[in-house]
């Protein structure tokens, strides 16, 4: 279903993984890496947009600083994966969303939504108070917190796990009175729960917020 293209963006060329749908796409979404780059999981949830109906980009980060980065779920493959989001920063990374988003309208999507994991949530999130997307859905960004000061300006969801350790839930709720107008769900699950190839996959909680997931891309992209 999917296939790799160069992406142009203002801070450099990277690759991507595109995924495109039968027929007419109902719109595109920008899915966003966790620090293990655009691995087979990343691609599997592409992959699954794209069987939604939409047309769906990842964009490839880390070819920034390393070409073909995919990484497991690993103590070390996390420490290689943080060494490699500190030295990206956060600018890089906002303009290859927005390169992205540009990619997808150029390809026929009329609207486009944002969507992100773990790191990729913070890109998210940072990507509705940033740029101009149509929709930002993002899942446990630890990052989000520490930008709360910024307000989103476009429909924005967020999706946490109450046992994450990582994200305690006083941080979850201070940005739910913070930020009133962003739909935030909590799960009964760690972080990562949406990823089937780590040991914190709740199959229930996944399945639940990718509901929610989709009927927010279906009301604000298409």
């Amino acid at each position: 279903m999917g296939e790799h293209i160069s992406l142009k963006s203002q801070a450099g060329d990277i690759g991507a993984y595109i995924a495109t749908p039968t027929g007419t796409p109902r719109g595109g979404i920008v899915v966003i890496q966790e620090i293990f780059g655009v691995n087979h999981h990343i691609r599997a949830v592409t992959d699954k947009f794209a069987a939604d109906g939409y047309l769906a980009l990842a964009p490839q980060f880390f070819d920034h600083i390393k070409t073909g980065v995919e990484l497991g779920y690993t103590p070390d493959t996390i420490a290689e994966g943080r060494k490699y989001v500190m030295e990206l920063g956060l600018d890089r990374p906002i303009q290859d969303v927005d390169a992205a988003m540009a990619e997808l309208k150029k390809r026929g999507a009329r609207k486009v939504g944002v969507t992100g994991f773990c790191w990729g949530g913070t890109i998210t999130w940072l990507s509705a108070t940033r740029l101009k997307p149509d929709a930002a859905v993002g899942y446990y960004g630890g990052g989000i917190h520490g930008t709360k000061s910024e307000k989103p300006t476009v429909p924005t969801m967020l999706h946490f796990g109450d046992k994450d350790m990582h994200i305690p839930m006083t941080h979850v709720n201070e940005l739910r009175t913070l930020h009133p107008d962003v739909q935030i769900f909590d799960y009964p699950a760690d972080h990562g729960f949406h990823c089937d190839e780590r040991g914190s996959y709740d199959g229930g909680a996944s399945r639940k917020a990718m509901e929610r997931t989709l009927e927010f891309f279906r009301k604000h992209v298409g």
